[in-house]
């Protein structure tokens, strides 16, 4: 019964991991094949690699919080550890029928959390500082892609505008790459940047997630510490070589008009967000990050059409109304490119703050308020139907 179980454990554990890769390799590297900077293939191989080394190095304080400091290591019973991973891959199997990035790592946690509060071993203070962090972590990177959206993203955008040449970056001489003859300077940093940064939002996905797959097993001590980060990490890149590379076509499409400059401010943030959770043990959302980023620049960048007085109301009640908020979805938009060749007074070719007058930029393409919506309600939803399913299994059926 008991090597049964264990079996099931695995499986499951598996499952929850190959969900995983299918979903992270799209957030991770979307961008960079979508660029043609990459093939599905070699994306797959990266994020096989760096997740695993995020879930060996960082990914291990994770697992001991979900494994041991939510819940003491002895309430993960066998049985009790498949039913909290039974409920996790519930979760993403309700998420991906909606089509809403839900948390895996919300949805683990209030798995745990009902084990605990049925049994009586839940430690509050751990778990109001993990929620604590919950609440902070997309705010905080809601503000910052909000602020380099608004004040920054234009010079940015200027600056740092990624060159793509009939031939591409690389060209192979026998076996050894070389820079292609065509290839400019510019097209060549862009492309390590965008692979740099790509194979870093991997390694942030994995030291987030693999706990999510096997921390109740290694709770338990049916797996050691490593034996759990391996089989997590093979799950992993199961999912990235397969069913990840629908994800990599759609990431990012639905909730804002993303382009790869974009793309990589949001990477570097959402990266670096759950990198430092990660690094202090607080199991996070990489996609909660990633998208509130996303929402975040989206909304940046629609304001510079107003002020900062009226971009907040605009924000919290809709204070832009009647003819001008008319005016504003009537004017053409066009690209940032085309607006600056025809303002010859704009410093470095960017409109001054709050003189676009909606040419540049419509608030309705780049933040799709009704997804957001959407989106936010199942962060809420999943780990919440995860807590009172779980709490009710155990504390009818205790394991």
């Amino acid at each position: 019964m008991v090597e049964a179980l264990l079996i099931i454990g695995v499986i499951v554990a598996v499952f929850v991991g190959f969900n995983i890769g299918g979903s992270s390799t799209g957030v991770s590297f979307g961008p960079a094949v979508g660029s043609g900077t990459l093939s599905k293939t070699t994306a797959a191989a990266l994020m096989s690699v760096f997740a695993l080394a995020g879930g060996w190095t960082v990914g291990r304080n994770v697992i001991d919080t979900m494994g041991g400091e939510i819940v003491p290591s002895s309430a993960f019973t066998l049985a009790a550890s498949v039913g909290v991973l039974f409920f996790v891959g519930v979760a993403l199997l309700i998420s991906n029928t909606f089509g809403v990035p839900a948390s895996t790592s919300m949805t683990a946690v209030g798995a745990i959390a009902g084990l605990g509060a049925a049994t009586g071993t839940l430690n509050a203070d751990v778990m109001l500082r993990i929620v604590g962090w919950w609440l902070v972590a997309p705010v905080v990177a809601f503000w910052i892609c909000a602020v380099v959206g608004r004040y920054f993203y234009p010079y940015l955008d200027a600056a740092f505008a990624i060159d793509r040449s009939a031939g591409g970056v690389v060209e192979f001489d026998g076996a050894r790459p070389r820079i292609a003859p065509g290839a400019t300077g510019r097209e060549v940093a862009g492309t390590v940047a965008v692979l740099l940064i790509a194979c870093y939002m991997a390694f942030s996905a994995g030291a987030s997630n693999v706990a999510n797959a096997v921390a109740p097993l290694v709770g338990n001590g049916s797996v050691t510490a490593s034996q759990g980060v391996l089989l997590a990490g093979a799950a992993i890149a199961l999912g990235a070589f397969t069913i990840a590379r629908r994800t990599l076509d759609t990431v990012g499409n639905d909730l804002t008009d993303l382009p790869l400059l974009a793309a990589l401010i949001v990477e570097v943030v959402a990266a670096s967000l759950i990198t430092f959770l990660s690094a202090i043990g607080i199991p996070a959302s990489l996609a909660v990050s990633a998208t509130m980023s996303i929402v975040g620049l989206g909304w940046g960048r629609a304001t510079r059409t107003t002020t900062l007085g009226g971009a907040v109301s605009d924000a919290v009640g809709g204070a832009l109304g009647g003819d001008e908020a008319d005016d504003q979805r009537q004017r053409p938009e066009v690209s940032v490119n085309a607006l600056a060749a025809e303002r010859s007074g704009a410093a470095d070719g960017v409109p001054p703050m709050g003189e676009e007058h909606g040419d540049e930029l419509l608030a309705e393409d780049l933040f799709d308020a009704g997804t957001t919506g959407r989106v936010v309600s199942f962060w809420i939803f999943t780990p919440t139907i995860s807590f009172v399913c779980s709490y009710a299994l155990f504390a009818l059926a205790p394991v």
